[in-house]
């Protein structure tokens, strides 16, 4: 399930196939039966309270796609400050290690910002194994010269090192916190029940046959902006590293 909500319009081709076909098995079951005023009042009262509930439940499962989109920006310009600092903070250290410093940085932005561009499986693998090396390269540099000259500065070189770390493996955690299955399942079952329930309603299927598209495209298209804002690697709304680009525009200048 959460390889297909990976591909964003898959998704929007087969919810709109499966809630149409839904809509006309609702019709079908209709077909002969005619309702006397009192049941057609509790088949509109059901029919409200479900498109209402389907409402609130997509209207959750956005706001939940959004508050994660929004995490994935603003840890990629926490990773972006982080390095911007401890590069400025490495000048700290003598010649030598700072130097070691800013071209392990260097190399070590680049592999962050091909993390946020690639979309083929076997570069982001090979780019998080370098990015896995340069870290205990970095963090190599930075224990040495603490153990061998102690001092508050060092400190400072090493907290600053211990954020670049650290805030690698929060953007990695924003990137695999994503919608819940069980959420998703919720969303695809309440539909169903409406297209079912619209169908219902529907005393010719053939005379309303523009009404039979309209909810499942609706749905479907909701369905396609959500799991398109929730995939953060496949979908055509990415989080662009536009504040790792541009530090490694001014370390160029520099």
């Amino acid at each position: 399930m959460s390889n297909l909500l990976d591909y964003p319009l898959i998704v929007f081709i087969l919810s709109f196939f499966i809630l149409s076909i839904s809509v006309v098995i609702g019709g079908l079951f209709r077909r002969g039966r005619d309702h006397d005023q009192s049941k057609r009042e509790h088949y509109g009262l059901i029919l409200a309270a479900t498109l209402t509930l389907l409402g609130l439940i997509i209207g959750f499962s956005f706001s939940m796609a959004i508050n994660r989109y929004d995490q994935r920006k603003n840890y990629e310009e926490a990773e972006a400050n982080a390095i911007g600092t401890e590069y400025v903070r490495a000048d700290l250290l003598p010649g030598a290690e700072a130097e070691k410093i800013h071209t392990l940085l260097g190399k070590y932005l680049k592999q962050r910002i091909l993390f946020y561009t690639t979309h083929d499986k076997k570069i982001l693998q090979q780019a998080n194994a370098t990015t896995t090396q340069l870290q205990d390269e970095l963090w190599a540099v930075v224990k040495n010269s603490a153990e061998s000259r102690p001092a508050p500065i060092i400190a400072l070189v090493a907290s600053g090192m211990n954020d670049v770390l650290n805030s690698q493996g929060y953007t990695q955690a924003a990137w695999w916190n994503r919608i819940p299955f069980a959420a998703w399942a919720l969303n695809v079952l309440i539909a169903i029940c409406s297209s079912l329930l619209v169908g219902y309603g529907m005393r010719d299927l053939k005379a309303e046959v523009i009404m039979v598209f309209i909810l499942p495209l609706v749905i479907a298209i909701s369905f396609f902006l959500i799991s398109d804002i929730d995939s953060p690697r496949a979908g055509f709304i990415e989080v662009q590293p536009q504040n790792l680009i541009s530090l490694a525009e001014s370390l160029h200048t520099h």
